[in-house]
């Protein structure tokens, strides 16, 4: 994960070097800094502009932001740039005596409550974990999405699934995929029922009354196209070809093309709306 820190004081400072040297050992690109008066304390690069653009520039360029305070300057901070469970970063928020680790955004999705479990076990500090499948032992379908590298189509069906384990009721799950392991707890294998998951590439099959569509994110998508080509026609094309394989766009995981359709603005344009790497 590529991991911002900030912090505010003195104690913070040596928190916050502490921190990136934990981060860096585990695998993580880490960066963090500090107020300017105390940046030296760990060799912490000095915030020199204002939190909230730092903030800003954090959740568009990190994995996961940490800020070593009080939780409510965390909270203040990232309110005005929260927007989708599925896409926000991780952000956390350790108290500058490193005593509490507290996940605070996308626990699940954004890997916050994993992280926080990582560093409170080398901070000898306590993770304050607040999601309800968490404290309840029950099987997170967005956590096991993500660890499947398999898109979430539905949300308000993920939700639902959430509810109904949570309840302690059965969710029925179907593959188009062998399933080599036994299903997670709260799961059983059906071919229909009021409420399940399907895991397919077309995320269209309903084999339940209600289904929530879980698509295998592994296929490179191969384009072309001629010079300036209108983005929308090339959308429609690209979706159509999709469409006519039987596949999900979510199923698709980068785009690839020559080197010389690089700054290809129709490409450019596919690969932003859709949240893919392009691969030349």
């Amino acid at each position: 994960m590529r991991i911002s820190v900030v912090s505010f004081t003195e104690n913070g400072a040596r928190v916050a070097a502490a921190l990136r040297g934990i981060l860096r050992e585990n695998g993580h690109l880490c960066s963090a800094c500090a107020m300017p008066r105390h940046a030296g304390n760990g060799g912490l690069t000095p915030l020199l502009e204002p939190l909230e653009s730092w903030t800003a520039r954090s959740f568009g360029e990190s994995d996961g932001i940490i800020f070593v305070g009080a939780a409510g300057i965390a909270v203040r901070a990232i309110a005005p740039h929260v927007k989708d469970k599925l896409t926000d970063p991780a952000v956390l928020s350790v108290d500058e005596r490193a005593n509490f680790v507290i996940p605070l955004l996308s626990g699940h999705m954004g890997g916050a409550n994993k992280l926080a479990r990582e560093l409170a076990e080398c901070l000898d500090a306590t993770p304050v974990i607040t999601t309800a499948t968490d404290l309840n032992g029950r099987f997170a379908v967005d956590v096991w999405a993500k660890e499947q590298n398999l898109a979430i189509c539905e949300r308000e069906n993920a939700k639902a699934v959430s509810a109904a384990l949570l309840d302690g009721n059965a969710v029925g799950f179907c593959s188009d995929f062998v399933v080599e392991s036994a299903l997670p707890q709260g799961l059983t294998m059906a071919e229909d029922g009021p409420l399940g998951i399907c895991v397919s590439f077309s995320g269209r099959d309903e084999p339940f009354l209600r289904t929530l569509h879980l698509v295998p994110r592994i296929v490179t998508l191969g384009v072309g196209c001629r010079k300036d080509v209108a983005p929308e026609v090339f959308e429609e094309a690209i979706l159509a070809l999709l469409s006519q394989n039987d596949l999900s766009v979510q199923a698709v995981r980068e785009v690839a093309t020559i080197d010389l359709k690089a700054r290809e603005p129709c490409i450019l344009a596919f690969c932003e709306k859709y949240r893919l790497p392009l691969c030349t």
